[in-house]
């Protein structure tokens, strides 16, 4: 029987996560070491569970701090790492975010004006 919910669980790693000074690591092993006896009495089996819920609402929440890698690992977002979005090819992604860069804008603001652009020239 588990000590806590894993969503309960999830929100206290949450808490813990948003004091960690940015760029320490093992992310997750600090987590799980400032939740004390509650990380200490919990099964792994728990504590992994309530973290692949955490990790996706920590990159949620703070996507200007955290992002998941190509492994769905928890990592700092110090910028270096750009999310690919698979939805689309990743060639046309980058030159999306080629033609963002020299326009000065994110991506999300470049397809906005590409739709714009299109809807105008296709009335």
């Amino acid at each position: 029987m588990a000590l806590l919910s894993k969503g309960r669980l999830a929100n206290m790693m949450l808490e813990k996560l948003e004091r960690i000074p940015k760029g320490f690591t093992p992310i997750k092993d600090m987590v799980i070491a400032q939740l004390g006896a509650i990380g200490t009495l919990s099964t792994k089996k728990d504590l992994n569970d309530a973290w692949d819920v955490m990790k996706k609402k920590a990159v949620k929440l703070h996507p200007d701090k955290f992002i998941l890698d190509g492994r769905k690992s928890l990592c700092w977002n110090d910028g270096s790492v750009k999310v690919l979005d698979k939805k689309i090819t990743s060639a046309n992604f980058k030159k999306l975010n080629e033609l963002a860069e020299l326009e000065g804008c994110n991506v999300n603001s470049m397809v906005g004006k590409l739709m714009t652009f299109y809807k105008k020239n296709n009335k």
